[in-house]
């Protein structure tokens, strides 16, 4: 068991080199030019208060990005190392985003999660998020626009 203190602190673009490599270390995530630093510093510019790591002896041990529209909310990268999983760090990352996410507003998040990624939805199903059967997602391109 690790017992290195933990502490939630706001996510920031110049973690972006150890988030990156966090998640690539984990098989459940997907990544895309999405996930590039100009992008998730665009992100964070865009979601100032409500993306957040977890961090442990100056290591990034955990993430969450969540962002919205006004509306709706929308999570992403809830990852959370290995070694420092059954922990409550995800929850606690998840906590820390909900709250800032109804801070600004929001009443409601969604996430994605992969299909074979089985941790991720058994973290989600004990955290009581309800799976949505009824929706079909779609992706466009915006290079498809033309």
């Amino acid at each position: 068991m690790n017992d290195k203190t933990v502490v939630i602190r706001p996510f920031r673009a110049e973690d972006h080199a150890a988030a990156l490599a966090l998640w690539c270390s984990d098989p459940g995530v997907g990544l895309s030019s999405a996930d590039e630093f100009s992008s998730i510093a665009r992100f964070l510019d865009r979601n100032p208060e409500t993306s957040f790591v977890a961090e442990s002896e100056g290591q990034i041990v955990g993430t969450i990005l969540c962002g919205h529209d006004g509306r709706r909310g929308l999570i992403h990268h809830l990852v959370v190392a290995t070694t420092y999983r059954r922990r409550g760090v995800g929850l606690s990352l998840l906590r820390a985003g909900l709250c800032a996410m109804r801070a600004a507003g929001i009443d409601k998040c969604h996430l994605l999660v992969f299909k074979s990624n089985e941790p991720g939805l058994a973290f989600w199903h004990a955290v009581q998020a309800v799976a949505r059967e009824e929706l079909a997602l779609f992706s466009l391109s915006t290079a498809n626009a033309a």
